[in-house]
């Protein structure tokens, strides 16, 4: 860390008040987000500049306790909308002249989840859950708890309030354990959990599979063979997939980045583990659709080596075999899935790359995301083509845009 020279900070587009967009998953939605007296509603600020973050248009509703942990300031600011402190007659807790997507209570405290199973509306926030209720049972909304509290308050009648809650429809957002507490999720899934909730996309629900990441082989016992490719844009694919509601899961290879932890996904440590678990989960159940983006080991050792070589040893020379094509095995072994498949290429031509692609599709491949490493967007980002027919190729800048045109073109062929 350097010192600070003491100079202002570079201009910024944004207002004070503006969030930079990183998703639109929640264009033009309203969302409630309703804030009760536990101290995690210190954090609900952030989760509105988190909703915002999505596209949404935020409006906090507050009990009284809550505010001793935030301020109405706050959370007016992080919002840009007045906040519900009170119920008026122009009936904010029914918001029929401009109704919410979603309604979620983050914190959710034990006091509020068994009032709101009991229909007890005897404030803002359980006046307002009763209509949310009511408008969920009617599918004009959904609901979403975040229940946090100490330990030792999860007894009997939580259990089976939270059962009634989710047997009505109301989605239980798993809390986040520590220190013996039901601690608040952070902001990301919270958002994600949001998104998902209000998705009207055609995947919702559908099980997609999702490689991503290296693969590396074994030298010896300490030693690995890998290649420079993170696993971020699997990531990448793998939470656009899951924002649109998805029943979504990645098979990651152990690269550098690693994915959120409310997104559904399992390490490969190895080329053989990356194999297994993807010839298993594919066993498992019926996936509609296989992303593989995953950067494979093309070849692996011919003998691995017992425990550690000494250095200046046997690795002086090392014979590398051919590994097995694990998209041809998956084509083998199950036919019906539609494959999207990656191809990474140095040193060809804009034609030439399109023309392997193309080869692809002839092998039966839905789509090919093909790329050169020598092509670059203006900042430095990921350029690549989705191509899912000869002749058409979509140019995608940026691994947000190569996850999003992928999304868009699962959308097309799951409908």
């Amino acid at each position: 860390m350097s010192d600070w020279d003491f100079s202002p900070p570079p201009v910024s587009e944004l207002g004070d008040h503006e969030v930079p967009l990183v998703g639109t998953h929640l264009q033009g939605k309203r969302i409630a987000l309703l804030v009760t007296g536990g101290i995690a509603a210190m954090k609900a600020p952030l989760i509105a500049r988190a909703l915002r973050r999505q596209g949404a248009d935020v409006v906090a509703f507050t009990s009284t306790e809550a505010l001793r942990y935030t301020t109405v300031d706050t959370l007016a600011w992080s919002t840009t909308n007045p906040v519900v402190t009170r119920l008026t007659p122009a009936g904010e807790h029914l918001s029929d002249s401009a109704p919410f997507a979603a309604y979620l209570v983050a914190p959710a405290t034990y006091n509020t989840i068994n009032k709101m199973r009991y229909g007890i509306a005897d404030g803002v926030v359980t006046a307002s859950l009763a209509s949310a209720l009511g408008r969920m049972a009617a599918g004009r909304t959904a609901v979403l708890v975040a229940p946090t509290m100490h330990g030792s308050m999860h007894n009997p009648i939580l259990t089976e309030s939270l059962q009634a809650l989710a047997g009505m429809g109301v989605r239980i957002i798993p809390p986040r354990e520590a220190y013996g507490k039901h601690n608040i999720p952070d902001e990301g899934q919270l958002v994600a959990e949001v998104c998902r909730a209000v998705s009207q996309s055609p995947l919702k629900g559908v099980p997609l599979l999702v490689t991503g990441g290296p693969t590396p082989v074994p030298v010896d016992a300490v030693r690995r063979l890998t290649n420079k490719f993170t696993g971020q844009l699997g990531i990448e694919i793998t939470e656009e997939l899951y924002l649109r509601g998805a029943d979504v899961r990645l098979i990651h290879g152990g690269g550098v980045a690693q994915p959120p932890a409310h997104l559904p996904y399992q390490v490969a440590a190895t080329f053989d583990d990356y194999v297994r678990l993807i010839l298993a989960a594919l066993a498992e159940r019926p996936y509609v659709a296989g992303v593989f983006s995953a950067a494979v080991a093309d070849y692996r050792p011919a003998q691995v080596l017992p425990g550690k070589t000494p250095s200046g040893g046997a690795l002086q020379t090392l014979a590398l075999v051919p590994t097995l094509k694990v998209i041809e095995e998956v084509r083998r072994q199950f036919p019906a899935l539609r494959l999207v498949s990656f191809k990474y290429q140095e040193d060809v031509t804009h034609e030439e790359l399109l023309a392997i692609a193309a080869e692809r599709l002839a092998r039966g491949h839905a789509a090919v995301v093909a790329n050169r490493g020598e092509e670059r967007g203006p900042a430095g980002e990921q350029v690549a083509y989705l191509v899912s027919r000869p002749g058409h190729a979509q140019r995608l800048v940026g691994k947000p845009a190569i996850a999003a045109g992928i999304a868009d073109f699962l959308e097309q062929i799951v409908v």
